[in-house]
């Protein structure tokens, strides 16, 4: 895909080893000569890193995660980025071959500063689909205050304008997780975009950071009230 610009994917990895090579492999072979992948690795302990290095493409560039937990390793990878949209990647998915032409097409086309594709949901461990589409299980869309009182951003289906670095970072440490506070800074800054391309195969597996549960309701308000507060304390800097 000819383009003037370049593009970054912000990977954050831990003992990754089981499934990065599919991930990389599904991103690479969509990557321009001048894009990269910044992969923020916190510390893994197994062959992560090894398998990362043997691609030996100077497109991938690894760094050294905080190890503070993955909000502030995603934090890590998105300040290294260099690109004009950044592409928000977990380390066990798989990108459908269209996922950046058509992302990218919507940021010409919809001059949005948030992008939020749709995917499919599926068990890694049972090898079969838990969820044809993850917005009709989650009913996702934009919205603040929808999103405040439940999250339908999801990371891995995230890429922003690189000009939206300066009011994301620093990704509070006391919120629950990464992809709701920066959807919900994107549409405080322009226009978060939900699109019903579904590019990833989003990988369920005994491993994952994230968990598709709901928590207590005390959590839950409990949540509710540190990300608000984080919000407004933003808003009056």
């Amino acid at each position: 895909m000819k383009r003037d610009y370049s593009i970054s994917v912000a990977m954050a990895t831990y003992n990754g080893e089981e499934f990065i090579k599919k991930q990389i492999d599904s991103i690479i072979v969509q990557l321009n000569p001048d894009d990269e992948i910044i992969i923020s690795d916190d510390g893994s302990t197994d062959h992560t890193i090894s398998i990362v290095k043997s691609y030996k493409d100077k497109r991938i560039k690894v760094i050294a995660g905080p190890k503070k937990g993955v909000k502030q390793n995603f934090a890590n990878a998105i300040e290294h980025c260099k690109g004009k949209y950044i592409f928000l990647s977990d380390q066990d998915d798989i990108w459908m071959p269209n996922k950046v032409r058509t992302v990218l097409n919507t940021f010409e086309e919809k001059k949005c500063v948030c992008v939020v594709h749709d995917c499919i949901v599926f068990d890694s461990n049972k090898k079969e689909i838990l969820y044809n589409s993850f917005f009709e299980y989650r009913n996702s869309g934009s919205g603040i205050i929808k999103n405040i009182i439940k999250n339908t951003y999801i990371g891995c289906c995230m890429t922003i304008d690189s000009n939206l670095k300066k009011y994301i970072l620093p990704i509070p440490n006391n919120i629950e997780m990464h992809d709701q506070w920066i959807g919900l800074i994107s549409e405080k800054n322009g226009k978060s975009l939900f699109i019903d391309d579904k590019l990833i195969q989003y990988r369920r597996h005994n491993s994952n950071v994230t968990k598709m549960k709901s928590y207590s309701f005390y959590v839950m308000i409990s949540n509710r009230a540190k990300l608000i507060l984080e919000l407004l304390k933003k808003i009056w800097r």
